[in-house]
């Protein structure tokens, strides 16, 4: 290996909790493969946090993982209270990571598991759903999450997840989903992925329910092979898939975008056993490794991975995966070890090759939708604060429409309450009162007559969600 080529500049932050002694040795491996990087080492997590920066990253950091481009993480802490944002989330929306990838394998033979064989990736989207942590509350009573989907967000993890299985030889993708119930959000995910695999033909596509997807990954996970998902969806199965090949220890993700690549182990910083000197440092070298394969240096990252496999191979465990834990290694004697098996290969585990782990380039995105898509507002749902006798609110609010936009019914929590009277009344103070017109026949003007109407009655609206269809398709759940 030429000892004069270009280092590549490494953003690194140590982490809290374990965070320092699993990344001291991964450090030092790094030197011992001969990779060619140099470090910027910066600050983020608890300590951060406690000196009043809410989003646990220093100044610093910012400026150098803007210069880097590649930021290697050890776990960190964050405080336990409210107003602290997770490091994680802010990198992620940032720099626009929009895709978590994280390789799950077994080690048949070496470290127990109940499973053999597994050998798959989980393509996870970074940005939206759920985990975009856009909350309200409106009443004492009720509060609520929105689940942001976007198509062209929708298009970039698909795409990725294909992408990712051609450029290393994998054979399918399985998209995970909840579209029987989340018909719009969730299938929209489905459908545009239904769309992009027509592209890649030489790729098996397949779509499970996201509940039964999980429960085949608990027991059946060597028939998966590429597997992509939403954001809350991925994190979990992300943590099933981990736990299934052994040990979540032993697992590390990168987080791909636009604006940089973020190499982390899979776990958190086990503040409990900080400092005791028998953390597992092989889920940060996993990271570590994809992280040399992203950025070109495979042979360095194939020479580490194997050493790693070689080490694991020979029985030589930190105590969270040693069948004997009186001969378990510390954190340290684990290291040393993976750095005295440099340059061994594996002999029954599949071993890592300079070709592994390519970086995914994506192509120009294409627009996949409809060149033309006719938007008509067609009514709007009015989210009421009202916690007084449930039998007259229907007809009060009947009072409130107009011709153009009269009542159509009132619901909580999905469910009618009016003008068919349910068998037993919900127990809430927020409902869902739906005017509907007749397509493309409603203006916004049409909604702020019912809002004041609303007002001129004493009743108080603390949401609107406008009613649309799409190429004459309903964007809205419900009758």
């Amino acid at each position: 290996m030429a000892t004069n080529a270009a280092k590549t500049l490494v953003t690194v932050a140590r982490g809290n909790g374990i965070g320092p002694e699993i990344m001291e040795v991964t450090l030092k491996l790094l030197e011992a493969v001969g990779a060619r990087l140099e470090y910027d080492f910066v600050e983020v997590g608890e300590d951060v946090f406690k000196r009043g920066i809410m989003d646990g990253i220093e100044p610093h950091a910012w400026e150098s993982i803007r210069k880097s481009k590649l930021f290697l993480k050890a776990p960190i802490t964050t405080p336990q209270g409210g107003g602290y944002r997770s490091v994680n989330v802010t990198m992620r929306k940032a720099f626009g990571q929009f895709a978590n990838v994280r390789p799950v394998r077994t080690y048949d033979g070496f470290v127990s598991s109940k499973h053999q064989g597994v050998d798959m990736v989980i393509v996870r989207e970074n940005e939206e759903s759920l985990y975009a942590g856009i909350e309200y509350r409106q009443t004492r009573d009720t509060c609520h999450g929105l689940k942001l989907i976007s198509r062209t967000g929708v298009e970039l993890i698909v795409r990725y997840a294909f992408e990712y299985a051609r450029t290393n030889g994998r054979k399918k993708v399985t998209c995970l989903v909840k579209d029987n119930i989340m018909k719009i959000t969730d299938g929209l995910f489905h459908q545009v992925f239904d769309l992009i695999a027509k592209e890649y033909p030489d790729i098996t596509a397949d779509s499970l329910i996201v509940d039964i997807g999980m429960a085949r990954i608990a027991d059946t996970p060597e028939r998966f092979d590429v597997v992509v998902t939403e954001n809350l969806y991925g994190d979990i199965v992300s943590d099933i898939a981990s736990q299934v090949s052994g040990s979540v220890g032993l697992a590390g993700s990168m987080n791909i975008g636009h604006g940089c690549a973020m190499f982390e182990a899979v776990h958190g910083s086990a503040p409990d056993i900080a400092g005791k000197g028998i953390a597992n440092p092989s889920g940060l070298i996993n990271a570590a490794v994809l992280m040399l394969y992203h950025i070109g240096q495979s042979e360095a990252a194939a020479k580490l991975g194997n050493a790693l496999l070689y080490t694991l191979e020979a029985g030589q465990h930190t105590g969270d995966i040693a069948k004997d834990k009186k001969s378990a290694l510390s954190t340290s004697q684990f290291g040393e070890a993976v750095a005295a098996n440099l340059g061994k290969v594996p002999s029954k585990l599949k071993p890592f090759e300079k070709g592994n782990g390519r970086p995914v380039v994506l192509p120009r995105p294409e627009d996949t939708t409809q060149s033309v898509r006719v938007k008509r507002l067609t009514g709007v749902d009015v989210f009421v604060d009202f916690d007084g006798e449930v039998e007259g609110l229907g007809a009060r609010v009947e009072q409130c429409g107009t011709a153009r936009l009269p009542l159509k019914m009132v619901s909580s929590r999905g469910m009618q309450i009016y003008p068919v009277k349910p068998e037993v009344a919900p127990v809430t103070d927020l409902w869902a009162c739906r005017f509907m017109g007749g397509e493309g026949d409603v203006a916004v003007a049409d909604i702020r007559n019912v809002l004041h109407n609303l007002e001129a009655l004493g009743l108080e609206w603390v949401m609107v969600e406008n009613l649309y269809t799409f190429d004459h398709v309903p964007g809205f759940s419900g009758k």
